[in-house]
């Protein structure tokens, strides 16, 4: 079994934070963030500025990073094709991350394209980066159930995954959009699809309550998932909800799980405490926090 991943996710933290961040402070956090040593840091998007204000200086951002003691390496989500070829104009980006719904409804409310549409994105992306040396990374949204009465099984899931197979893409991410997964969704397809598809890097991008994230990370780690993505603090992620304390995976609670495992993350601890501090400064006085109380971490 492959040893375990860890991306660490701040554009999913920041990308819908209330109040602008400062540019020299996105940057600061993410150059934190890279002194700490994890597998790949989902740092920034290239999207709509009028979708994500947010991340409208993702260009300046990675200009500003410092990349030359670092291992980590750096991934960018977009929305489409043309988000794809301006990030594909920077070399430093390793890995271009699509979210691909298996909900029609979904796909039509995110992106304004069907399925089928989005399908030739991917194909044309997946030309891009083999022109560029770089590496498609999908995310398949609703991975774990539809709230929108869409057709939804492990099943589905296989045949979405086939077809990113045929395509060549390497690495697919299960996303629990609407933070509603159980145990009961998480494993039976990670369990099928690795068992399937054992040359296909498969990802979880789970979001949680304080009280239920062990029981997630469990299945999908039993289930032969050795990929997680989280944010520090567990902010930002998950706005359609219907739990408020639902956020992302906070990747200081994936950290924990793999060192009880005997995983061996090679993680720089001093950098860790500097980007905890920063996260802090950036969020802890926002609308969301999810650094739970000792007594709603649900150990």
């Amino acid at each position: 079994m492959l040893p375990m991943k860890l991306i660490d996710c701040p554009r999913d933290a920041m990308q819908g934070w209330p109040t602008f961040i400062p540019t020299t402070q996105k940057t600061a956090y993410l150059n934190a963030l890279l002194r700490v040593g994890f597998d790949t840091l989902d740092f920034g998007s290239f999207v709509s500025p009028k979708a994500i204000p947010q991340l409208a200086d993702t260009a300046e951002v990675l200009d500003g990073l410092d990349l030359a003691q670092s291992g980590t390496r750096l991934l960018a989500i977009v929305a489409n094709l043309r988000g794809a070829e301006t990030a594909a104009q920077h070399p430093q980006i390793r890995y271009i991350g699509f979210p691909l719904s298996v909900s029609e409804t979904f796909q039509q409310r995110n992106t304004n394209k069907s399925i089928a549409e989005a399908f030739d994105d991917v194909t044309r992306m997946q030309e891009l980066c083999a022109r560029t040396g770089q590496e498609q990374v999908v995310y398949l949204s609703m991975g774990f159930g539809n709230p929108y009465g869409d057709p939804w099984s492990p099943e589905i899931l296989g045949e979405f995954t086939q077809k990113l197979d045929a395509l060549g893409v390497g690495i697919v991410a299960l996303s629990d959009t609407i933070g509603a997964s159980t145990p009961a969704t998480i494993a039976p397809p990670f369990r099928e699809l690795t068992a399937a598809f054992p040359h296909i890097e498969f990802g979880a991008h789970l979001h949680t309550t304080p009280a239920t994230w062990r029981e997630k990370v469990q299945a999908a780690y039993e289930a032969g998932c050795r990929r997680f993505d989280g944010a520090l603090g567990g902010y930002g992620g998950c706005p359609m909800a219907a739990d408020a304390l639902t956020g992302n995976m906070p990747t200081e609670r994936l950290i924990e799980f793999a060192t009880e495992k005997g995983e061996e993350l090679h993680l720089n601890t001093e950098a860790l405490a500097e980007a905890m501090q920063l996260n802090q400064e950036i969020f802890a006085a926002g609308p969301h926090p999810l650094t739970p109380s000792p007594a709603e971490r649900g150990n």
